[in-house]
């Protein structure tokens, strides 16, 4: 009787045993299922949400200054609201720091580079500066435009037109034209840089990550501008350095406004371009009381010069010709007539300011 209950308890006991593993495997396919579900309406939330989170791409400023940034304000007015469009970047002198005490502006604040050089005019080490801007620039994947800025450049419209402006195309725009006048390019370049490749024209541009990421890897032009690219001397020089005998000689090379362009066209870069400048600079310099000085700068604005009248001069130039190539360039936005320039140089202190308590810059369209 006993081994008769013993082979009922242990049947009981298997039986026991299937149900608890029927129960246990009915649970664990439920949770499987249930974990499923949820993980797939997690997923089907955060795609719907994405869209609306994405990171918008953003338009790199690198500014190139002396040490402050005079005109902070301007720019501080211009960015306000725009925090996730853009990125700021100032090259100036070894060891200065922008502060609360050297700057006014919250978007300046520690925005200085750690590795700056000392700038010459007229040197390859301008051109290194930029180098290093767009090097620490790059490091951010969201920066898809760059703009090169100087301390004296204020925007002439506000910053969604210009971003708009900017982001419309996938070009980049760079002033480049043939340079045939005699002096500029050094024979002893060839043929690392042959002359059919050699172009000039204003070091604010505007390059897209592509162009951008070919001037920092370049390791061929760059070389070259720093062995036989030079500016020819000065009067205003000659305590720094002896003057030559004969000057003519010389080659009057100035790398800033050859470099960018040259390498473009050097890398076959060329059709990518929009071949002009955003900003704006008046070379006018006939009435220069100094002779030795006409042609070497561009205008410089004074208080007495800002003006409404001034500002709505610029906003009116609707094309540009190039003499050297018979070209004329006639400007254009998303398809459409528009004006050439979204910036503009070389303004003191004092003039931008009252340019900016009259309110005339920041409007959203030219009025054309």
């Amino acid at each position: 009787m006993k081994r008769k209950a013993t082979q009922q308890q242990q049947q009981q006991q298997k039986l026991s045993y299937k149900w608890k593993r029927k129960v246990f495997a009915v649970i664990l396919v439920g949770f499987c299922f249930g974990s499923l579900v949820l993980t797939q309406t997690q997923y089907t939330r955060i795609v719907s949400l994405r869209p609306r989170f994405a990171p918008k791409p953003k338009i790199a400023f690198l500014f190139i200054a002396r040490n402050r940034l005079p005109l902070d304000l301007v720019w501080d007015n211009f960015f306000k609201g725009e925090e996730d469009k853009f990125s700021i970047f100032v090259h100036s002198r070894p060891g200065f720091l922008f502060n609360k005490v050297t700057t006014r502006s919250v978007y300046f604040l520690n925005r200085q580079l750690n590795d700056s050089i000392q700038i010459d005019w007229g040197e390859a080490s301008m051109i290194e500066a930029e180098r290093i801007l767009l090097r620490h620039a790059l490091s951010d994947p969201f920066n898809e435009r760059f703009v090169f800025v100087s301390d004296s450049c204020i925007p002439l419209y506000n910053f969604s037109y210009t971003y708009n402006y900017i982001m419309s195309t996938s070009t980049s725009f760079v002033d480049s034209f043939a340079d045939t006048k005699e002096g500029r390019y050094n024979p002893k370049m060839a043929p690392v840089i042959p002359v059919d490749n050699w172009r000039k024209g204003s070091q604010w541009v505007v390059l897209t990550r592509k162009h951008a990421e070919a001037v920092v890897n370049d390791t061929t032009v760059f070389p070259m501008f720093q062995q036989h690219c030079r500016r020819k001397s000065l009067p205003e020089f000659w305590r720094d350095r002896s003057f030559p005998a004969d000057p003519s000689k010389e080659h009057n090379c100035i790398p800033d406004e050859h470099y960018v362009q040259t390498l473009l066209a050097q890398e076959g870069l060329e059709g990518g371009i929009t071949r002009r400048s955003l900003t704006y600079s008046s070379w006018d310099l006939s009435s220069s009381k100094d002779r030795e000085r006409r042609g070497w700068h561009p205008v410089t604005y004074k208080y007495s010069d800002a003006t409404p009248m001034l500002i709505q001069s610029m906003k009116e130039i609707d094309n540009i010709y190039y003499e050297t190539e018979y070209r004329r360039e006639w400007c254009s936005s998303k398809g459409k007539p528009s004006a050439c320039f979204l910036f503009a140089r070389k303004f003191t202190r004092p003039a931008a300011l009252r340019l900016l308590n009259m309110s005339v810059l920041g409007a959203y369209r030219s009025n054309r």
